[in-house]
């Protein structure tokens, strides 16, 4: 059988799910026989062109030059793939799509006139098809295994749709919003970082963004019970996953 040509590709974001995907390290090695990376700037600087059988794409678009690229890596990829809170939802960088984008430049930069952006950061599936995707910041590394395997295999990848109350509950977590009146965003948002936040005591900060389903109105709810004021509330939504639609509405952009 021929080797799975690999590309992965690098947008607006920190590098974190890349450095996920090189953390597999004995993994990766376990089905080396069966991949080929032929694109991947982060691990080499080796360049060859498509077509690809399996894309994976980091970062959000948040410039034209971004915008062409995402059209060009699609053409040539089978199987597209995004990873990470920024290619997924638009990453932390999305909390400009709450403001004036060029009065924060004007603010930040001395010449301003030199930046070219988007308005907006904006997930890799606003611009092209996407056909998987997986959530977090960073990513799971043994659902990208998952995900290669699965590829590999013919078979539909098991990424579980699940609340990261279910992580909560089977680490035995006590719940911090019942125990100690701590908001969290666990009952919305998709598991998949082992429990890590509320196991130290502190509320879900939404990571590994929106779970299906997630009622986030409820959740509000339940903040305004435990004292919490709404624009506090909105502002909880507003983090790693701002541009997921579920957490804009939350947040107060829509």
């Amino acid at each position: 059988m021929d080797k799975l040509r690999v590309g992965v590709w690098k947008f607006a974001s920190c590098d974190g799910c890349q450095l996920s995907l090189l953390d597999c390290e004995d993994e990766l090695l376990a089905i080396a026989d069966s991949v080929h990376i032929a694109h991947f700037l982060e691990a080499t600087s080796r360049i060859e062109g498509g077509p690809y059988d399996i894309g994976f794409v980091e970062g959000s678009v948040t410039t034209e030059h971004d915008a062409q690229r995402i059209q060009d890596i699609r053409a040539e990829t089978k199987v597209l793939v995004t990873i990470g809170a920024c290619a997924t939802t638009g990453g932390i960088q999305a909390l400009r799509n709450y403001a004036d984008h060029g009065e924060w430049m004007r603010e930040v930069y001395a010449h301003p006139e030199y930046i070219q952006a988007l308005d907006t950061s904006s997930p890799i599936a606003d611009h092209v098809k996407v056909d998987l995707e997986v959530h977090g910041c960073p990513v799971n590394k043994n659902q990208l295994i998952e995900l290669i395997t699965a590829t590999i295999a013919a078979r539909k990848p098991n990424i579980p749709n699940m609340a990261q109350c279910v992580e909560c509950k089977r680490a035995g977590t006590t719940c911090v919003m019942v125990s100690k009146g701590i908001p969290c965003l666990g009952p919305v948002t998709r598991a998949g970082c082992g429990n890590l936040c509320p196991s130290m005591g502190r509320g879900c900060y939404g990571c590994f963004g929106p779970l299906k389903g997630g009622n986030t109105e409820a959740l509000m709810a339940e903040f305004a019970a435990l004292g919490v004021a709404e624009a506090d509330s909105q502002h909880l939504f507003r983090g790693f996953t701002a541009a997921a639609p579920e957490f804009e509405r939350a947040g107060g952009l829509k």
